[in-house]
């Protein structure tokens, strides 16, 4: 191809033609130098004689040379339909012989594919060069491209023009590597949510006194998946306990930590233990299993009859309740260390409470809901009780719109879990199937007779069957004769119905609690706790703040 026409102004180098007839002392090209025509040798002294160029000096090549001996693909064109001035052996053996003078537009289908007509058109108005990386053409091999401006012809001359230089790298095997490993993390991803969503509740509880929904969301693709998990767990009686907790590492790791967390909360849970000693015990445990993750939990437990919640964290954010008219309340302290820090260190939990009246929402929530880089996590709390004091509806209503207002979409970096609690204000027919009565029981062995009497009468007001009130009889007849056996004062019955079940309570001061024991046909005493098992739905006993002991039993009520 003739260059003295036409040919790639490239710094450093300049046309052979143009060295050839520059017979002057002055450069031709910024960084060229003037060769002397015969080379000087002093006399005397060889020892210090400069060697002689050998090979052709930078400016006698052309670049057409240059080009053509490179390995990459590399095309020219020029002007603004980038007609085609050249390409090289490489280019043509990539994608086929190119004509000449054609525009790339149609001669060149492989630039559309990269999408690099675009650019080509940005890099002639700005004269900068721009780089696009790992393209695929429909061939299956993928380039990186660059495009660089240049000066076509002669650019003092008639026939001067501004160009582009295109020249790509084959990264093929590198974006196969790529994808592979991509590929890799996406299952490596989609195991660890797999194993994520089968250790939450598939199902959650739905208390009798509480109205509850919980949300997780895994982080997006680019983020690992954490170890976050929510729990509702009954108790008993009517109290239920609630959970949140963050394991703070990521991955498959992180979901089997949290797996095993959430398994021990919930046998701690049936052991009907205070908040603060249910994380006190689950924080030794937190580092046996893995004394490099550490993990925030926040256990509250809610019981119809006192109309709050007790709760203990371990490092975990605060719990936020909304009272029905919008004000917002924010748990404070107590707060101890996150699990699998404070075992060894002789840090003790303590529990506090939190008002949770009729018409009332709670809020447990893990970090990603509220944490963001270029703010303070205070302020994401902030956001969050504005987003509270305004949400109305159902939990899951509550629920989501807390997602939608604090921006956590599908693409977020952290994960996400979210757990909704509401103590609905019941009025008219509702409130109806829900009552309570008590009875303090005093005055010796003579309040047991009085205690069959009230419970007869409450149970009979209540318009249950006439059989179930026999058998609520005697539970509650059994229960306050072995508090009156094995207690102390003061004692208390109590007797409770939902729209569900039955419940009987006795309260007494001893704080030691009974267990189930064979009797042997020759005892007079001993069974009445299998008596009350025999003839419950469910039975339980738990200590009381303070000292002492609640012992309750439960009677599933008819369709």
């Amino acid at each position: 191809m003739n260059f003295t026409r036409w040919s790639a102004r490239i710094p450093g180098t300049q046309r052979r033609a143009a060295a050839r007839d520059d017979h002057s002392s002055v450069p031709a090209a910024r960084a060229e130098s003037v060769r002397p025509k015969t080379a000087v040798t002093p006399p005397d002294d060889t020892s210090e004689a400069p060697v002689p160029a050998t090979g052709p000096s930078l400016e006698a090549l052309s670049a057409g040379e240059l080009l053509g001996r490179l390995p990459a693909p590399v095309a020219l064109l020029h002007g603004p339909e980038h007609r085609i001035t050249y390409v090289n052996p490489a280019y043509t053996s990539a994608f086929g012989p190119r004509p000449c003078g054609a525009p790339a537009a149609e001669a060149m289908p492989e630039l559309g594919e990269l999408s690099l007509l675009p650019l080509m058109d940005q890099v002639l108005r700005s004269g900068t060069p721009r780089t696009v990386k790992s393209r695929k053409v429909l061939a299956g091999s993928s380039y990186t491209v660059t495009c660089t401006p240049v000066a076509v012809g002669a650019p003092e001359g008639p026939d001067g023009e501004a160009g582009v230089l295109v020249y790509a790298t084959d990264v093929t095997d590198h974006a196969e590597a790529a994808e592979r490993l991509r590929a890799s993390e996406r299952r490596h991803r989609e195991t660890a949510v797999t194993l994520q969503r089968s250790l939450l509740p598939q199902d959650l509880e739905q208390p009798d006194d509480l109205r509850i929904a919980a949300t997780y969301q895994p982080g997006g693709t680019d983020a690992a998946v954490g170890g976050d998990w929510y729990d509702v767990i009954t108790l008993g009686a009517g109290r239920t306990a609630l959970v949140i907790g963050d394991v703070m590492g990521r991955g498959v790791r992180a979901a089997a930590v949290m797996g095993q967390l959430r398994t021990a909360v919930r046998a701690y849970a049936r052991l009907d233990l205070p908040p603060h000693e249910v994380l006190q015990l689950l924080d030794v445990l937190a580092a046996e299993i893995d004394a490099s993750q550490i993990a925030t939990c926040a256990y509250a437990v809610h019981d119809p009859n006192e109309g709050h919640l007790v709760y203990a964290s371990a490092g975990h954010l605060p719990i936020l309740v909304c009272d029905e008219d919008g004000t917002v309340h924010r748990a404070e302290d107590p707060t101890g260390p996150p699990l699998g820090t404070g075992g060894t260190g002789g840090w003790v939990h303590t529990s506090g409470t939190i008002p949770l009246p009729p018409g009332s929402t709670a809020v447990l929530y893990t970090d990603g809901l509220v944490e963001r880089r270029s703010e303070d996590i205070d302020e994401g709390v902030a956001a969050l009780e504005r987003a509270l004091s305004g949400a109305k509806g159902s939990p899951q209503v509550v629920c989501d719109r807390l997602i939608r207002s604090l921006g956590v979409t599908a693409e977020h970096d952290d994960d996400v879990a979210v757990l909704v609690v509401q103590h609905p204000a019941r009025t008219g027919a509702s409130a109806e199937l829900f009552h309570n009565a008590s009875l303090e029981l005093l005055g010796g062995i003579e309040a047991a007779p009085r205690a069959r009497a009230f419970a007869t009468g409450v149970l009979t007001s209540w318009r249950f069957p006439v059989a179930l009130c026999d058998l609520g009889v005697l539970a509650a007849s059994e229960l306050v004769a072995n508090s009156l056996q094995h207690g102390t004062p003061p004692m208390r019955l109590g007797l409770r119905r939902t729209d569900r079940r039955l419940i009987i309570e006795v309260t007494d001061g001893d704080d030691h609690l009974p267990r189930r024991r064979r009797a042997e046909p020759a005892d007079e005493a001993g069974r009445g706790i299998s008596i009350v098992a025999t003839i419950a739905t469910s039975w339980g006993s738990r200590r009381t703040p303070g000292g002492g002991k609640a012992v309750w039993c439960e009677f599933a009520l008819p369709d």
